[in-house]
């Protein structure tokens, strides 16, 4: 597969050379000075003007002792494009960054020349927008205008698109950060099962996107070092065998489709990681569910593209955090706006934790309590600033 078409360039900011390269030596120059800080006694500004040796003997010492936080003070904007999908969930697993990404539900997946996209994907992503259109106005056309139907269409017709489909992202980042996801990239090449098309796929891409790093001159090999062992930390093994915690932490282990995933891993405060299903499974949109014969053709389609890797496609996800922060992501995530698959799975994790706090007469039973009886608008801390109106949005029943 040719990712010739991934191409990075970086937005302007004050180490951006004229050839729109980055001017890695200035940026280290200035982390060099600001290492200084904790022990000058006159501060920055003295730093400022200090000898070039003094600063670089700091940088030597800085870069070769590990102690590397001072990178972190360069942030670099990134524009990725054509990147695929799955290496943008890649970066966006790690939380050091922030990112804007073209949006699925908002953009149709449009096949081009040469495109990664293959013809039996772009039919049949076209065929259930159709399909998915038809059902929706036919359930929901007094509560969704035609450009909330299309919308939604086009989130639901996308499970049959690859998760390696380009898509474009703004990422910034801090250069300490993106030089240590650039050496977790060469391990997962290095360690990549090669008798996996995933892997092949992934490792292909991290190499191409490896490349554009070099040419901008961002990767610095004195931050490459990785003594504590650290690997890119969407993937786990064995996440089946993970023992589910339901206390002030808590640790979930379910099926979600790559679509989801891509959706839940936005939640910085939560630490996720997935692994391939031995068996291939797919994600079944609940406004076709009830109808046998549409949850066959779906599924028979699904096959047609399973070599793809479609983003319906399910993996096996591990969620861990603290209490307070799942409540949090109940507050994004229980409402009638939230993508559907992430909306019923948070709910059912929901049930499950408060059955399990009520069961161990837990502290946090009583507080949980408050959070089941609906979406956010129903929670006692939460101000919806719009009113959707939607009964079934709002108990949780909806199907689209």
């Amino acid at each position: 597969m040719d990712y010739s078409k991934l191409k990075v360039d970086i937005l302007p900011n004050q180490f951006l050379n004229k050839d729109e390269t980055f001017n890695k030596d200035e940026a280290i120059k200035l982390a060099g000075k600001i290492a200084g800080v904790c022990y000058d006694k006159e501060g920055f500004a003295h730093l400022e003007n200090e000898t070039e040796e003094k600063t670089t003997r700091r940088i030597n010492l800085t870069l070769n002792n590990g102690h590397h936080s001072v990178y972190d003070h360069i942030t670099i904007n990134f524009n990725f494009q054509n990147i695929p999908k799955i290496l943008a969930m890649v970066l966006n697993n790690e939380h050091q960054y922030t990112a804007s990404e073209k949006s699925a539900r908002y953009t149709p997946v449009v096949r081009q020349e040469n495109s990664i996209i293959t013809a039996d994907e772009e039919i049949l992503y076209n065929k259930w927008i159709d399909i998915f259109k038809v059902k929706i106005k036919s359930q929901y056309k007094n509560i969704y205008n035609d450009a909330k139907i299309q919308k939604l269409a086009q989130e639901n017709a996308r499970y049959l698109v690859t998760v390696f489909m380009p898509t474009q992202i703004i990422y910034s980042t801090s250069l300490r950060q993106i030089n240590y996801i650039a050496s977790w990239m060469q391990d997962y090449i290095h360690n990549a099962d090669m008798n996996k098309d995933f892997s092949i796929k992934l490792s292909s891409s991290m190499q191409q996107l490896l490349i554009q790093l070099e040419q901008l001159n961002v990767l610095e090999p004195r931050l490459f070092t990785n003594d504590k062992n650290r690997t890119l930390s969407l993937f786990g093994c064995n996440l089946d065998k993970k023992e589910e915690i339901f206390k002030d932490v808590y640790s979930f282990v379910y099926k979600g489709s790559f679509a989801h995933l891509a959706q839940a891993h936005r939640h910085r405060t939560i630490a996720y990681q997935m692994e391939m299903l031995n068996e291939k499974e797919y994600f079944i949109p609940p406004i076709i569910a009830s109808e046998k014969m549409l949850v066959d053709e779906w599924l028979n389609d699904m096959q047609i593209v399973s070599s793809v890797h479609p983003q319906g496609e399910l993996v096996r996800i591990s969620e861990m955090g603290k209490y307070e922060d799942f409540i949090l992501k109940c507050k994004e995530r229980l409402c009638s706006q939230a993508q559907l698959e992430i909306m019923y799975q948070t709910r059912q994790n929901l049930l499950k934790y408060q059955k399990a706090l009520q069961e161990t007469n837990h502290p946090l039973a009583k507080d949980i309590e408050k959070y089941s009886h609906g979406a956010r608008c129903t929670f006692p801390d939460y101000n919806c600033p719009s009113d959707c109106q939607f009964k079934e949005g709002k108990n949780l029943t909806r199907r689209i």
